[in-house]
């Protein structure tokens, strides 16, 4: 092994896919492209990381509402264009092509070309770490779209793409035998 700087060790677990988070600022709606995000317990409450920098965050501790919206592999050159502009200046629907869907709980709209997505609303903002935690209301997801595979950031400009699945559900849900545990 040889040593890595510890500025890189989060490339080493960055976790779930990358997401596209919508917001609604009371005038207009906007994306913009999270890849910190967690899943926090078997609750369907999330927490993804932003703060006074980004355009949405405004939007986010007013409004208390967002849309988590789950692209696809397909939508990654989309993806990484809606991180490097800002919404404050730019139409990121329009630019991108992407179509808001009406949500039914929240203000932010569904992206109707993404697998999933999931209507949240802000439950906690913990300031010391940017963390802006999201309790789920409603999800979606669009059984009939080919694509399924989600990227997840590796943190320096590179993505890994999800690979197949792996079924364990029935030896995680049984009791293993004793001397396997």
């Amino acid at each position: 092994m040889r040593p890595l700087k510890l500025s890189q060790a989060f490339t080493l677990m960055e976790s779930g896919p990358v997401v596209l988070v919508t917001t609604h600022d009371g005038t207009k709606d906007n994306i913009m492209t999270i890849s910190w995000t967690m899943v926090m317990d078997f609750t369907p409450v999330f927490a993804i990381t932003t703060g006074e920098w980004n355009h949405s965050f405004a939007a986010l501790r007013k409004h208390r509402e967002c849309v988590i919206a789950i692209p696809t592999v397909d939508l990654l050159d989309k993806v990484v264009g809606i991180g490097t502009c800002s919404g404050a200046d730019t139409d990121k629907f329009a630019k991108f092509k992407l179509t808001p869907v009406p949500a039914q709980l929240v203000r932010p709209p569904l992206i109707k070309e993404c697998l999933a997505n999931i209507e949240c609303k802000v439950i906690d903002i913990v300031k010391k770490h940017n963390i802006v935690v999201l309790e789920a209301v409603a999800a979606y997801l669009d059984t009939a779209r080919k694509e399924k595979r989600t990227v997840h950031a590796v943190g320096d400009g590179t993505f890994i793409v999800d690979g197949r699945k792996i079924d364990r559900k029935a030896m995680m849900a049984s009791r293993l035998p004793s001397g396997l545990c």
